[in-house]
């Protein structure tokens, strides 16, 4: 398993999944090993998966200083990992928590970000506040599932403060996932991780970030799962309206790992985004869903008949 030396001597391991260009896959948790993406659902068909286990996690190593877990001093290992591949530019994508730490490398390192890949992201590194009611939207989404009552009681005593996340955790665990069955209760238990000092104080500067961001002019696609209640769809549409030019989808029955639920429209999704010969349809200043090679791209007002059937 390949390591390198990040900035203050803390050996970082990384896991090289497929062929083709490097796609650097950061996972979330926080501070989760990089063993639960897998190959993201077959997307190592289309690129070659490079996936960093964040620093004490995984194969990687326990840094002297705790205070080091934190989000934004872990931007560093992102800069050293590129150094490390010899790469100008990278193709990021993040999942879950890790999403703020691709924006806060994406606010420092503008010029050496190809893409961003944001799936399910989080978004506090931005600002945006994911509420009670997103949550309450989100669960109510999945009342017609046999344990939805059992974990809607339990989010009911999260809610009253009767209850931490960790003495709900296991009731609450199958509204994460699309389709709670055997493939979902086996990627769960590789999802098991501990924030430690990832959210502490000082980690994040939402102004000067989205400030930073606003100016960021490469490719970004941020993909929501339809019941996932962290980010919403909603919250996730507010995280895309930050960039120049970014692509949101929604990828329909999936929640917060999307390549589990259904892989294969995620593969489809994030493989046609990075792909540079398939280009994004846009009538009249509307960003639509739609990618077609660029030969193929029809007139504004083609685009515009055609949105509107």
């Amino acid at each position: 398993m390949p390591r390198f030396t990040t900035y203050d001597g803390t050996p970082i391991a990384y896991h090289v999944r497929g062929d083709g260009e490097a796609l650097i896959c950061l996972p979330g948790g926080p501070m989760a090993s990089s063993a639960y993406l897998g190959d993201l659902g077959g997307l190592t068909a289309h690129r070659r998966l490079v996936l960093p286990d964040p620093r004490g996690a995984g194969a990687s190593g326990v840094p002297v200083d705790p205070a080091s877990y934190r989000c934004d001093r872990q931007v560093a290992d992102v800069e050293a990992l590129r150094v490390h591949l010899g790469l100008d530019r990278l193709d990021l994508l993040a999942h879950s928590a890790a999403g703020n730490l691709a924006l806060l490398y994406a606010a420092r390192h503008p010029d050496r970000v190809g893409s961003l890949s944001l799936v399910a992201p989080g978004v506090r590194a931005v600002g945006i506040e994911v509420t009670e009611d997103d949550w309450r939207a989100a669960v109510a989404l999945r009342a017609g599932e046999p344990w939805y009552a059992q974990g809607r009681a339990a989010f009911e005593r999260l809610w009253a403060g009767d209850a931490t996340w960790a003495e709900v955790l296991d009731v609450i665990r199958p509204f994460a996932y699309g389709r709670w069955d055997a493939a979902a209760r086996r990627h769960e238990a590789l999802t098991r991780a501990v924030a430690g000092a990832y959210y502490a104080d000082g980690a994040f500067d939402p102004a000067a970030t989205r400030a930073a961001l606003a100016g960021l002019d490469v490719p970004v696609l941020v993909i929501a799962g339809e019941y996932d209640g962290g980010p919403t769809p909603t919250r996730a549409a507010e995280l895309a309206a930050l960039f120049p030019g970014a692509e949101l989808v929604v990828q329909p029955g999936a929640c917060h790992s999307p390549w589990i639920d259904a892989p294969e429209a995620f593969v489809r999704t994030v493989a046609a985004f990075l792909d540079p010969d398939v280009g994004t349809l846009v009538a009249d200043g509307v960003r639509l869903a739609d990618r077609v090679p660029p030969d193929q791209v029809p007139s504004a007002s083609a685009a515009t008949e055609r949105a509107q059937r």
